[in-house]
């Protein structure tokens, strides 16, 4: 069913104090939510940001959170449920980027940490609001963000790939288990956007027709599909293309499209962004 506004929901935000976190929750503050919790590592950033909206008028409250770590998870998610009660809405929003080769990668700064903030925090961070929202039986919304890098492989990326083709794979898996289960009034969506221009991605090529997207274009999308109820968004529409050439295509001449034409393993040859969306 269809949300109109989320004037009077509970919303938690995490990867909040920047970026697209944080004008989540200007929108969140716009219309009006009973209370929008923000999680992140950035103490001084979310202070900022949480004072901001504040200002604004906002019911808003942080937490600072290393969500790679499960402990620290369930503290926090604990003393949201004990502060403020149960979430309405979750918005799966953290994450980081490695952009190398894997043989260069690090096993606990690079792998470990990649796996952990991007693919099992979303899990663990849903377990433990997720059983509130189906006794519940309000409208509520599960929110992963995923990557567009969870359907199409790349080069320097295979980490982040790994990490997110885990969360899409999780993410619209729960979402059948919901329907099944007959616990309807929570929606999941999944999301999977093409490069952002928060930084993140900092020195990444667009591809062909594929140009690099704001945060403000991604967030609009994002949140009218949430309160829409739908299941996936997948951003810009090129990824659709992509996914279908590799499809019906024989791998060696989708590799050759992807490579020369369309200019997919070629986007991450001059990445210098940083790790925080």
């Amino acid at each position: 069913m269809k949300i109109d506004t989320v004037a009077g929901k509970k919303i938690l935000i995490t990867g909040a104090a920047m970026g697209m976190g944080r004008l989540y929750a200007q929108l969140a503050v716009k219309e009006k939510a009973g209370a929008v919790v923000l999680w992140d590592i950035n103490a001084a950033e979310l202070e900022k940001t949480a004072s901001e909206l504040k200002a604004q008028g906002g019911m808003v409250f942080t937490q600072v959170v290393d969500v790679s770590k499960l402990e620290a998870i369930t503290a926090a998610a604990e003393q949201t449920r004990r502060d403020f009660g149960d979430i309405d809405i979750l918005f799966n929003n953290a994450g980081i980027v490695r952009g190398k080769y894997f043989w260069e990668h690090d096993h606990l700064k690079d792998t470990w940490l990649t796996m952990s903030i991007n693919a099992l925090a979303p899990m663990y961070i849903a377990r433990e609001f997720l059983p509130a929202m189906i006794a519940s039986g309000r409208e509520s919304r599960l929110v992963n963000v995923a990557s567009a890098a969870g359907l199409v492989s790349n080069p320097r990326m295979s980490v982040y790939c790994g990490s997110k083709w885990a969360a899409t794979g999780w993410s619209d898996s729960v979402r059948l288990e919901l329907e099944q289960a007959g616990h309807r009034h929570v929606r999941v969506l999944t999301v999977n956007p093409t490069y952002i221009s928060t930084g993140m991605f900092a020195g990444a090529r667009g591809m062909l027709l594929t140009p690099i997207m704001t945060p403000e274009y991604v967030v609009h999308r994002v949140w009218n599909a949430m309160k829409k109820g739908r299941a996936r968004l997948i951003l810009p529409w090129t990824v659709y293309l992509s996914n279908a050439l590799k499809g019906i295509l024989p791998l060696f001449l989708y590799d050759f499209i992807a490579r020369h034409v369309m200019g997919v393993y070629k986007t991450m040859d001059e990445f210098r962004g940083h790790d925080t969306k």
